[in-house]
């Protein structure tokens, strides 16, 4: 069950998952789960479908399309969570040796080979963490 809730601030919106997982595979499935829901929010509230009160075709088309090219592979250290049609999302770390973070731990990308490893940015094995749909 995903347990995940929308915080708004400064007109700002991200994904909350509340709850941990038992495995990274289970965790980093979770958090783009709440990823695209984060997406879908991002869409029901721009000004243009607010006005008319639904989607637009537009919309959905995009909502599909992020769906769909939303994927991970998985590495020695990382699991790097990516859109097929480019950029990279996160980084988690995915090896029980890593000397500054623990098996789990979200790390936002400072390129498109390597995360940056200044602080964690949350744990996909503890939960209660913010993502958005743009990464961590």
């Amino acid at each position: 069950m995903l347990l995940l809730s929308i915080i708004e601030r400064e007109r700002k919106t991200m994904a909350y998952v509340e709850e941990g997982s038992k495995t990274v595979d289970a965790g980093v499935n979770t958090m783009m789960k709440a990823m695209r829901y984060d997406y879908l929010y991002w869409h029901l509230n721009s000004k243009s479908n607010k006005e008319v009160g639904e989607l637009r075709d537009v919309n959905k088309k995009m909502i599909a399309e992020f769906n769909e090219n939303l994927d991970y592979t998985v590495g020695k250290k990382y699991i790097k969570v990516v859109e097929k049609t480019g950029g990279v999302k996160c980084f988690v770390v995915n090896c029980e040796n890593d000397k500054k973070f623990p098996i789990g731990t979200i790390l936002k990308p400072a390129g498109w080979a390597s995360p940056a490893r200044n602080f964690s940015r949350g744990n996909v094995l503890e939960g209660k963490y913010k993502i958005s749909w743009t990464g961590a």
